[in-house]
Formats: structure tokens, sequence, C-alpha cells
């Protein structure tokens, strides 16, 4: 990851560099060489990726800077919101560097608490799903919607039993398919509440800024460009579903007529299809 980038960009690798003398690892080499099973933790892959799309960001500012002039607002998908408010001018990148990766550690010890999944299930509404999820929710576990990607792909995350159980009562019930997220644990429901606290202290302690564009928070899908609401928001995100096909479309009523994805994957151009197919979608980065 990054490889490509920085074979190309001495600013890029640049980053990766500080970022490695931050982290006190060397993060370039951790995510072009490995190991996979390392990278794979959340504790590690959220600096990575957070400074990877970073890079890639600062890369488009360079190349093509009339087009990110043009920006008039951002918003990024679970731990791409810190990308989004330091694209929008709200985090100085060494301070980015610093809260996603105690994110990630802190995120990380609370998966690693309680045994805890995610999963995709396709072809379901939000009211089916819902409906599932109370069910396969028992006294001493769990499972909730966790993430509102677009119609017909919402993840749902809880106790791993939980977690089971509705992926056998979605398949039930007609969904197409239920896919087992790789992730550490139950990310975006009351199960990462400890790592939310040990955030927003961290969070407390780090200058955030007016964004010099909104903002659209995952957990409302609001603009947002005060600094003090940015925080607070950040911090509430761990714990709160992100409403992710609400932001798109909040944007596209805003009068937005243009995306452009920047960072790993091509998940806002899989999602936008679902949501606007006509709405361009410019994917940056590898």
């Amino acid at each position: 990851m990054g490889g490509e980038l920085t074979s190309r960009s001495q600013e890029a690798r640049a980053l990766f560099d500080q970022a490695g003398e931050i982290l006190g690892m060397d993060l370039w080499k951790l995510c072009t060489q490995g190991p996979a099973e390392q990278l794979g933790r959340t504790e590690f892959s959220q600096p990575a990726l957070f400074v990877h799309s970073y890079a890639e960001l600062k890369q488009l500012e360079r190349e093509r800077p009339e087009l990110w002039d043009s920006v008039t607002a951002v918003a990024g998908l679970s731990l791409g919101e810190y990308t989004a408010v330091a694209a929008a001018g709200g985090l100085e990148f060494s301070d980015g560097v610093r809260l996603v990766q105690a994110r990630g550690k802190a995120m990380q010890a609370a998966a690693d608490a309680v045994s805890s999944s995610m999963s995709s299930i396709l072809g379901l509404s939000q009211e089916q799903l819902e409906a599932v999820c109370e069910q396969a929710s028992g006294e001493n576990h769990f499972v909730q919607i966790a993430n509102l990607l677009c119609p017909g792909n919402i993840a749902i995350s809880g106790h791993t039993a939980a977690v089971e159980a509705a992926e056998k009562l979605s398949t039930e019930a007609g969904a197409m398919k239920a896919i087992r997220l790789q992730v550490a644990g139950a990310f975006h429901t009351r199960l990462m509440q400890p790592a939310a606290g040990k955030l927003e202290a961290v969070l407390a302690e780090v200058e955030f800024k007016p964004t010099r564009v909104p903002v659209y928070s995952n957990v409302d899908a609001s603009a947002h460009t005060d600094p003090q609401e940015i925080r607070d928001l950040l911090a509430r995100q761990v714990v709160s579903p992100v409403q992710w096909e609400s932001s798109l479309r909040n944007l596209i009523d805003a009068g937005i007529e243009q995306f452009i994805e920047i960072g790993a994957g091509r998940v806002l151009a899989g999602t936008l299809k679902r949501i606007h197919r006509k709405m361009p979608c410019e994917s940056v980065g590898s």
C-alpha cells in the first residue's frame, strides 16, 4: 500500500517517514512489505490508511490544484473522516497521525476484550435488518446496524454469536449474501465505548481549527465547520452507526455535482452508483 505513490513522489515518501517517526516504527516498510498480519491489525492499519490517503490528497493538490481549489465539501467513511477533516484544514497532519494511532490502539484493545464481529448484509432494507438484529440479540449479547453504506448494503456489528445468528436470519429473510468483514471487532457499537472514552481524552489535547469547507459527519450526516463540534463528533463516531448513505444524499442535495475519491479502495464509487447512478465520481489513488 502506497508503494507506487512513494516511488514517484518524494513528498509522499517524506510523509510516510514523518509519520513513522511519530509512531516509532517504519510505517513505509510495513505498508509496502508487510507482514500483512501486522498491517491488518487495526492499531497499525488505521495510521497506515490515514497517511496513505493524506499523501494521495497532497499529491492531488500538487498535480491538479485547480481541481482541489474547486472542492466545496468533504466527507470520509469511518477512519476516512480524519483525512477529510485534515483536508479541510481542521487538523494538522502530525496531530492526525497521533490521533489515529490512539484511535487504533483503543479500538484494538476494546475488540480484544470481547468476541465480536462485523458482517455486511446484501439485499435487505434497513427496517428488515433492524428486525433481524432484534431477533438475533439476547440478554447477554447483541447485534446492531453499524454502517448504512447504500441501499441494499448495510453492515451489522456486535457479539460474534449474535452476528452469526443475524447472518443466518438475514439469509432466511431473503438477503442475497452475508459477508463477514475482516476487521478486529464490533466497530460503531457500544462495545467500543471503552475506546470512545480513551479517544475523547486524546482529542481534547489536540488543536482543531475551523474548516475552510464543511465536513459531513458520519454521526449525523450533517455539515460542520466548528472545531468543537467536529471534535465531539469524532469521539462519538466510534460508538455510532455510520450514516454514509445519508451523508452522500445530503451532499447531493447541497449542490455537489462531482465526487473525488481519494485513498485505498473504491467504496465511494461503488456506493454512489446505488444512490445516484449518473453522478460523476473520479477515484484517485491506489
